[in-house]
């Protein structure tokens, strides 16, 4: 009925599902955008990874399968996919895959890796939280099958124990937690690198940011312990992106002294294997010779800082 002063306002209609602010207790977890790089060749492998991502607690994640060079099918409700049609590589790959995913952290998965816990996503932001002076979080590494895990997924000169946490001037790539301000200010992954050192690069640029590289070793993701040799392009583009990881990201003083040392370090590693040193100055060549992409050179404080904790960006 309607009252002396006319019909009733309409009550004003609610918002479509979409445009609320999220409710209940999901609106106080921490929202982590997840890229899940394959190329299909591992579905197994694949479907732990993400199995092992939709089992975490305490966050809420925003997740997409990017398919380089390979259409993803087959995944689990509410995981986004996207189709690149040709292998962009690792690093560009991870890339496009940042741009359709949402949070205040970020977090890159292999598909041949996955979270040993359901509470590790929630514990690397806590580190970040109770030390906002992280800007990215590397687990420790285990092949869960009970292999030996290489020495080289403890990225330290002086390896240790592997379970030792510490700051770390490289990364494994395979699973790593950013937040995503810091990921977005360091430019990213390096694109025209397609394999080897993007680790390195995302590293030096986050200790760039003011921020350090934090290797946990409390934290545990799964692996298999393959070889990287395995791939043909290993030794061309191991050198290759030596050089141009110094001549994107290093004041020009630095440059020689960072790739004379590697070059020394390679002629004794592999003295006794010449195909495979070869292959490595073919690369190490090409990596004076081709463009190297956007010069970004990191800032001498950046130089100290990195020296002070224990690694001049020079070996």
């Amino acid at each position: 009925m309607s009252g002396p002063e006319g019909p009733a306002e309409p009550a004003p209609a609610e918002p479509a599902p979409a445009e609320r602010e999220p409710a209940g207790p999901d609106a106080r977890l921490p929202r982590v955008g997840v890229v899940v790089l394959t190329q299909g060749t591992r579905e197994q492998d694949l479907a732990r990874g993400i199995r092992s991502l939709l089992d975490q607690r305490g966050v809420v994640l925003d997740i997409v399968c990017v398919g380089n060079g390979w259409d993803p099918t087959g995944l689990p409700a509410g995981v986004k996919t996207l189709h690149l049609p040709e292998n962009l590589g690792i690093p560009a790959g991870r890339n496009r895959g940042v741009r359709l995913v949402e949070g205040e952290y970020v977090f890159f998965l292999d598909d041949d890796a996955s979270l040993a816990h359901p509470g590790f996503l929630r514990t690397a932001i806590g580190l970040i939280e109770a030390d906002p002076g992280i800007g990215l979080v590397q687990p420790r590494v285990v092949d869960p099958s009970g292999t030996t895990a290489p020495r080289r997924w403890v990225p330290r000169i002086r390896k240790g124990d592997a379970a030792h946490s510490s700051n770390v001037f490289s990364v494994w790539e395979g699973a790593v937690l950013l937040p995503r301000a810091v990921f977005d200010a360091t430019g990213g992954w390096a694109d025209p690198f397609f394999y080897a050192h993007e680790g390195i690069e995302l590293a030096w640029r986050v200790w760039d940011q003011g921020k350090r590289t934090w290797y946990a070793g409390e934290l545990e993701a799964n692996h298999p312990a393959i070889e990287p040799t395995r791939h043909s392009y290993y030794y061309r583009l191991n050198a290759r992106n030596r050089v141009w990881l110094a001549r994107r990201n290093l004041p020009a003083a630095l440059v020689p002294l960072y790739v004379g040392s590697w070059t020394g370090v390679q002629i004794l590693r592999w003295a006794r294997r010449p195909q495979a040193l070869r292959a490595w100055f073919g690369g190490w060549l090409e990596g004076w010779r081709s463009d190297p992409g956007e010069r970004r050179p990191i800032s001498w404080r950046t130089v100290w800082r990195m020296t002070a904790a224990g690694r001049p960006p020079v070996i």
